[in-house]
């Protein structure tokens, strides 16, 4: 995953370097959820901000679901299908709109043949000032979406436009900035004088966002049936062919993300009987993964499909225990 640099919608002589935000400063915002999407189920948190000073990673709780000098949250869909149908983005909180850019292309930058994204790396975004030098900024937004222009007045929850594949990323998500005057801060811990601490913070975010936004590293992104062996690009992409009665071949897969070393991803696939069709673990991951695609296949037997629901489950393993479950299923 390449760096996101946001300096192309950011104020002048704004700096990615992350600096202390006193916790209860005045005029500090309190931040709303913002995507029209539910966490666990049709959206994830992919990154969070780096607040390691020198080269390495480190999240707000320590852990690893960043990388180097990411300067914000990334709230991820499951696939391009989940984009194409459209997720609305909102305003984290009242303001006003300084500054937005649109126009730049939804592609991701591995796809053959994509332009550069030289100087336009948060893509089509929208930047909100909340006053007392407080602002949100919001990247990769899809072409043609944005629906506020600049000086408009919004609220928490006004639709700014819809979640993209624009500028610098490799898949739709949102990615959300905050600073204070002029720099980086770490809604999650504003207080950057021991970042190495990690400990608990109040954060910018209202009671309400702050429920839903538990810490789950090792998370199941999305999963499902196809009827051929598939791609990490073809699920990318959505919209996989379904399992028919007829199908020749049966598929079950999934995407787990954010995945921990020594994680280890499981995928069982059972019949309407509750016998296992086909089951593979893999082995414990060796380092940090952003994301890792499992699946498992049975042809059709000679006597056809049987009737009923089949069943498939993924499972993240880690010191010996299930750490993270999805369960898929199939009427035939």
């Amino acid at each position: 995953m390449k760096r996101i640099v946001l300096a192309s919608l950011a104020a002048a002589g704004a700096s990615a370097i992350l600096v202390p935000a006193a916790t209860g400063a005045q005029g500090q915002p309190s931040l709303s959820f913002p995507l029209a999407c539910e966490l666990g189920r049709t959206c994830e948190i992919q990154h969070y901000v780096d607040r390691d000073p020198g080269p390495g990673t480190r999240d707000y709780r320590c852990g690893l679901q960043t990388y180097e000098k990411h300067t914000g949250i990334d709230i991820r869909l499951p696939d391009m299908a989940a984009q194409r149908r459209g997720v609305a983005v909102l305003a984290a909180a009242p303001g006003r709109v300084t500054r937005l850019r649109d126009g730049v292309a939804d592609i991701s930058v591995r796809a053959p043949g994509a332009p550069s994204v030289a100087n336009q790396e948060c893509g089509n975004g929208v930047v909100v000032d909340h006053g007392a030098g407080w602002e949100t900024q919001y990247c990769h937004m899809a072409k043609g979406s944005i629906v506020v222009k600049q000086g408009d007045t919004v609220v928490a929850g006004t639709p700014l436009g819809r979640v993209g594949l624009s500028g610098n990323t490799e898949f739709p998500h949102l990615h959300l900035t905050v600073r204070h005057a002029g720099q980086i801060v770490d809604p999650f811990a504003p207080d950057m004088t021991r970042p190495e601490a990690c400990g608990a913070q109040t954060g910018l975010w209202s009671a309400a966002a702050r429920a839903r936004m538990s810490y789950r590293p090792g998370l199941v992104l999305n999963g499902g049936f196809t009827n051929a062996a598939i791609t990490m690009e073809q699920l990318e992409a959505g919209g996989l062919s379904p399992v028919t009665a007829d199908a020749p071949l049966m598929v079950a897969y999934f995407r787990a993300i954010a995945l921990l070393p020594g994680d280890a991803v499981e995928v069982d696939l059972r019949g309407p009987d509750g016998v296992s069709l086909a089951r593979t673990r893999g082995q414990p991951m060796q380092r940090w993964r952003a994301q890792d695609m499992t699946y498992v296949g049975k042809r059709r037997p000679p006597g056809g499909w049987a009737r009923g629901v089949y069943v498939a489950e993924c499972k993240v393993w880690r010191g010996g225990k299930v750490a993270e479950s999805r369960r898929v299923e199939l009427r035939l």
